[in-house]
């Protein structure tokens, strides 16, 4: 079984290509990042195929009750959130309140990462990132909130993609069993060292 960092880095590359194209949005407006119809469906695609992603880590990687309900949570509601996003990038779907799962999916995705780290702040590396992550995402949840009422917001659509950018950053900071400013709980056993670099 691969470390648990390994994974956590896959996803934050996948998060990081999502909140760029998120900035990229912002930047240059809905309206004419949706000329092109492959842009128009790429961010609801790459959305649910984050939460596709986290059904293989949940089924060979996960050995507890409560990462398996936490891990299960993510990949249903950020599945059905890309799903909402996709029907109305298409237009199948019309009413706005389908943008409620995208907050939704947020505040959930941040409650489990909180609830399923059962160790404190400071236990060690990997600890001190899940409850950071946890709250960024419950308290950073507003954001695609207000977005529902203020679809055109440039500055909301600017920091959404902060937000995904910013939980990339430290899932990239993960690393299992390594200190935390310089902390690291004896119950935590010995900090574990890089692989060594192999050189031809």
């Amino acid at each position: 079984m691969p470390p648990a960092e390994n994974v956590h880095w896959l996803f934050a590359t996948g998060l990081l290509g999502f909140g760029l194209c998120l900035l990229a949005r912002a930047l240059v407006g809905e309206e004419l990042w949706n000329r092109s119809t492959w842009r128009r469906y790429l961010l609801p695609a790459v959305l649910f195929c984050i939460g596709a992603a986290m059904w293989p880590v949940t089924v060979f990687f996960v050995v507890s009750p409560i990462h398996t309900l936490a891990h299960t949570t993510w990949a249903q509601l950020t599945m059905l959130a890309g799903i909402a996003q996709l029907g109305l990038s298409a237009g199948r779907l019309t009413s706005r309140w389908w943008n409620l799962l995208v907050p939704v999916a947020v505040a959930a995705s941040g409650a489990m990462f909180v609830v399923h780290e059962s160790n404190p702040w400071f236990f060690m590396r990997s600890s001190f990132l899940h409850h950071l992550i946890g709250w960024t995402l419950v308290v950073g949840s507003l954001i695609p909130l207000v977005l529902v009422f203020r679809p055109r917001s440039t500055a909301l659509s600017a920091g959404l993609a902060a937000l995904a950018i910013a939980v990339a950053v430290m899932l990239y900071a993960d690393r299992d069993r390594a200190p935390i400013f310089g902390r690291l709980s004896p119950l935590a056993g010995t900090a574990r060292e890089p692989a060594p670099e192999v050189r031809p």
